[in-house]
């Protein structure tokens, strides 16, 4: 039986939609707003994207708020074979690159080439954080788990630990993305540090 080029790449995009289905089941170490649970990362990746709607008017002049979107839904897709990376774990942080490499070359190439060739820019572009896009989508990814975290009377930084000069240089991050979102996140800090959440 010949398989058209039609259905060979809808049979591309099926295997990629049920791939992607498995970031589900990947579980962050922040916990939710309210506490309850841990979450996992496709609900961080929803977060992040819904983040970049409603924070748009904080991104420099210009910035192509679409493509923010579509980056900070991809961004994460390599933690199904990668893992979940502690950003405040420096052998885990040692070994992201590599893992998380691989990792797209492999998701992203189930893909039909035109696509894939999409998403892996996508990817590549955030990773790089060169472009207002890639900052600002990076200064949101950051600010997520820092809000939560003081959210939560700490969340995961008195579990694993974390002192607020730790946490100071994500918030660099912010601030290249964004500087009000960066001020604003610094605050967070400032006020988890006084309530005794985050050790100085």
């Amino acid at each position: 039986m010949t398989i058209s080029p039609e259905e060979d790449r809808l049979n591309a995009q099926i295997a990629f939609a049920i791939e992607i289905d498995k970031l589900k089941r990947i579980i962050r170490r922040n916990h939710l707003i309210d506490g309850s649970r841990r979450e996992n990362t496709a609900e961080h990746s929803w977060h992040v994207g819904m983040l970049a709607m409603i924070f748009g008017e904080h991104a420099p002049p210009g910035t192509d708020l679409q493509r923010v979107v579509a980056m900070l839904l991809v961004h994460d897709l390599v933690e199904i074979d990668a893992g979940d990376t502690f950003i405040y774990d420096p052998v885990e942080v040692a070994a992201q690159a590599e893992a998380e490499r691989a990792a797209a070359d492999r998701i992203f190439g189930l893909l039909p080439a035109d696509q894939s060739a999409w998403m892996r820019e996508l990817w590549d572009e955030f990773e790089a954080m060169r472009t207002p896009e890639a900052k600002f989508a990076k200064a949101l990814d950051r600010f997520s788990p820092i809000l939560a975290n003081h959210l939560t009377e700490g969340g995961t930084w008195p579990l694993f630990k974390v002192k607020a000069a730790q946490v100071k240089e994500k918030v660099r991050i912010i601030q290249e993305g964004s500087p009000s979102l960066g001020a604003y996140a610094l605050e967070l800090v400032e006020l988890s540090v006084a309530k005794g959440h985050l050790a100085e």
